[in-house]
């Protein structure tokens, strides 16, 4: 085990499947009561992590030869109840690390958790901590601060969603003088692979909205968590990519988000695929359906 201390917090670095994972809040989980709740980890067909009690930052990164300077910060799927760690999370990163892209899974909270004081908030503070983090470090990683994006897919697209419209939410909710929290949340750019996008009934994922605000909740909580309601000028450029014949995330979520893009003058491109259903991953065997990280490289290497 090697430790790693910077001026806001010593990072404890440890092997698993990348190159070393970062706790997220090595000061102590905000939003969280103690427990004795466990996490965990079942590895079948795909590896499933649920009842998230340490989040983390597990890091990616290609040599230094191949480095673009680029970042992506991954956001697993999972309706909110688990995370399809491998499937959606590190098969990626090391797609992306092909590409000469550093790659950050994140394992951020599950709001099912108990011991969670507002069980909302708790996946955006991991996700507004985990760029902070990039961005600290982006040197010390041969990253450019100004290129790092998110991504993500099914429910963790509401995630890196709610990240990238509502970045500078203060969701700690007290004083803190950590200067962590003076670096920008905002990422540059988001990458949502058949995103959960509205919370309105009418297109939603019922079993994403309901695990993280509640089968009762408000409606200003519906739309404050309708991201396509909280696209403004500052949102940054999106890739998106859907079927039209998912079955368990309309792909009326995207185009409601790219339309709201497009009002608001975003550079955006979606990718409506005529079949391929809902959670694919890479598509590998699927197809046209398996082109689409290339469809997505090139618009990482046109961004400006």
């Amino acid at each position: 085990m090697k430790l790693f201390t910077t001026s806001f917090f010593i990072l404890v670095s440890f092997s698993l499947w990348g190159q070393e994972i970062i706790p997220l809040w090595p000061e102590g989980i905000p939003n969280q009561n103690p427990s004795e709740e466990k996490e965990h980890i079942v590895s079948s067909d795909i590896v499933r992590i649920d009842n998230v009690q340490t989040p983390t930052l597990e890091v990616y990164l290609p040599s230094k030869a191949n480095h673009t300077g680029k970042a992506v910060i991954i956001c697993p799927g999972g309706g909110y109840k688990i995370l399809a760690y491998d499937w959606e999370g590190t098969d990626i990163a090391k797609w992306y690390n092909s590409k000469g892209i550093a790659a950050f899974v994140l394992k951020y909270r599950l709001p099912d958790s108990p011991s969670l004081v507002q069980p909302h908030w708790a996946p955006l503070q991991d996700a507004q901590r985990a760029m902070r983090i990039v961005r600290k470090n982006a040197a010390e990683w041969n990253i450019n601060p100004s290129q790092i994006g998110i991504m993500g897919f099914s429910a963790g697209g509401h995630l890196a969603s709610t990240l990238g419209t509502h970045f500078s939410e203060n969701t700690l909710k007290k004083s803190n003088t950590n200067s962590l929290n003076e670096i920008s949340a905002r990422p540059d750019f988001m990458v949502l692979i058949y995103p959960v996008i509205t919370f309105d009934k009418q297109y939603y994922h019922g079993g994403s909205k309901n695990a993280l605000i509640g089968a009762h909740a408000s409606q200003e909580m519906i739309d404050y968590f309708s991201n396509d309601l909280q696209v403004s000028f500052d949102t940054p450029p999106t890739f998106l990519i859907h079927s039209a014949d998912d079955g368990a995330v309309p792909y009326h979520n995207s185009v409601l988000f790219f339309d709201a893009l497009q009002k608001h003058k975003i550079p955006s491109e979606l990718h409506l695929y005529p079949t391929g259903g809902h959670g694919y991953s890479l598509a590998i065997k699927k197809g046209r359906l398996q082109g689409w990280p290339e469809q997505l490289y090139e618009w990482i290497n046109a961004l400006k």
